[in-house]
């Protein structure tokens, strides 16, 4: 798969695809001329005695400093080493991968004034699979996501370290030559071209979206399966009742939950005059009003997200007309409000995803089911320390949803007053994410166990669910080792694959 960029907006679909699958990626030509003319409206700044900004001035509260015609050059590359000052765990190669594309993409609409070659580098290493070394700490997500940025500019210039194509750390320098790459030898704004951008919240952005796709219908399908476990009803997931509330996630989600449950043995067992259950617990009867709340959540994410895809961000940037002008779109905050906002939404997607699951493991809740889904209960604890793990979890994502973008601390003498912290926003989106597959892998694996005990035949939809389970993690018995159960079905609700076994039954789930 080869991606052009250049011609036209990235899709969110493609960063992922170049982030996370490794498709490689082409300039288009006619972004390598716009970049061609407006590199020439730079160059003729270069040597004008009026200070422009980032051309032959210095930056942030050093912009009213002159810098002489013969160390403009070295302003760039001075520029690229002192901001490479990142800290603290290394950066996952999927999100250094997106910050860089998203840089290519912003270069390739020709408004920074960089010239053709850069792009070419980015794009170069992008394809040879060298993935800069990137410290999680050094981002305020306001002037860009400068530190982050730096440590792609740096490599390629040659200078600090890189992964390559097999995951060694390499230096840069030499990680370049064995790609037959030429480092860059930086101009006047280059150094701050290649810095000043909201990439790498916005990379986070894309790939959060894409994994709660895949997340967000597992909950559905897993909440399905509680329902049956559970012997809940199906009435309230009717269309009708929803169309009176349209809010259209919630519709989406509800159609989830109605496919999932169509033909299930285990709900028309207890679809008779003879149920006394007037109605269910929160956690089951609302499941379309809290998912669908968070896939509305995720839609406005979208929103955002390509609106910031279709952005053009540098300061100064060169305008359609050919000024080149100061401006603040680099400051994250319209990105740093919704990855804050799906934190939210994510936290309470897996709040109810383990009230759930604790509804199974107790005897005056569970509808007959031994206690904690045990073998023999005193001997066996079945999943009552599941339910501990999800606990745990929720618990951060309570704190994980605390949101960054509210702080603000003022850094550059005060000439960078008011920051997004956006970057920030991405880390922790990132960490909650991964907290939610792993609480909604728990209760399906839960529900399965109890579908199991019940004997009954689920639906179509749910059985294939257990027998994706089934195929890695046993059956209900005795107490066994589990938390490499849990990994297993954690894996299979990262990958889709429990998505996917629905899905090939039900092609309808969404």
């Amino acid at each position: 798969m080869r991606i052009t960029v250049g011609h036209r907006p990235l899709t969110r679909d493609e960063v992922v695809a170049v982030a996370r699958h490794d498709a490689a990626v082409e300039l288009a030509a006619d972004a390598l001329a716009d970049m061609a003319a407006t590199r020439a409206l730079i160059e003729g700044l270069a040597h004008d005695p009026v200070p422009h900004y980032g051309v032959s001035t210095g930056f942030g509260a050093l912009a009213t400093t002159h810098i002489p015609l013969a160390k403009r050059a070295e302003l760039q590359r001075s520029l690229v080493r002192s901001h490479a000052a990142s800290s603290g765990a290394e950066v996952e190669r999927e999100v250094v991968r997106a910050t860089m594309l998203l840089r290519l993409a912003t270069l390739a609409t020709g408004r920074t004034g960089a010239r053709p070659v850069v792009a070419e580098t980015y794009a170069a290493m992008i394809n040879a699979g060298l993935t800069p070394i990137v410290g999680e700490y050094g981002s305020l997500g306001c002037s860009g996501d400068l530190a982050p940025l730096a440590h792609c500019a740096l490599a390629a210039m040659g200078e600090g370290w890189v992964r390559d194509a097999a995951g060694d750390r390499v230096a840069a320098g030499d990680a370049l030559a064995a790609a037959g790459i030429r480092p860059l030898q930086l101009q006047e704004k280059e150094g701050l071209a290649l810095i000043n951008g909201t990439d790498g919240m916005l990379g986070m952005l894309c790939l959060a979206l894409a994994d709660l796709d895949v997340l967000v219908a597992t909950a559905d399908l897993a909440a399905a399966m509680s329902v049956e476990g559970q012997l809940g009803t199906d009435a309230v997931f009717a269309s009708e009742l929803h169309e009176l509330r349209p809010h259209p996630g919630q519709a989406t989600s509800a159609a989830n939950l109605r496919a999932a449950l169509a033909g299930s043995a285990v709900v028309a067992s207890h679809r008779t005059d003879d149920c006394t259950r007037v109605q269910d617990a929160y956690s089951l009867r609302c499941a379309p009003q809290v998912h669908g709340a968070v896939r509305d959540t995720m839609a406005h994410a979208a929103l955002v997200a390509s609106r910031e895809l279709a952005s053009a961000i540098d300061n100064p940037v060169v305008t359609l007309d050919g000024r080149v002008e100061s401006n603040g779109n680099f400051h994250g905050a319209p990105v740093a409000y919704v990855l804050d906002f799906l934190a939210i939404a994510v936290a309470d997607l897996a709040s109810m995803s383990e009230r759930r699951t604790d509804r199974f493991l107790d005897t005056a809740r569970n509808a007959g089911l031994p206690p904690f889904l045990a073998h023999d209960p005193g001997v066996d604890s079945g999943h009552m320390i599941a339910q501990y793990t999800q606990a745990g979890i929720v618990s951060e994502l309570k704190r994980l949803a605390n949101p960054a973008s509210v702080d603000s601390i003022p850094s550059s003498a005060m000439q960078e007053d008011h920051v997004s912290m956006g970057w920030s926003s991405g880390r922790k989106l990132r960490r909650a994410i991964d907290g939610l597959s792993r609480v909604v892998a728990i209760e399906a694996l839960t529900a399965a166990r109890a579908l199991d005990l019940r004997g009954l035949e689920p639906a179509p939809a749910t059985a294939s669910v257990v027998a994706a389970l089934r195929a890695e993690v046993e059956g209900p018995g005795p107490d066994r080792y589990l938390a490499p159960e849990i990994e297993r079905a954690v894996a299979l609700t990262q990958s889709g694959a429990l998505l996917a076994a629905a899905r090939s039954v039900v092609p309808e789930l969404v």
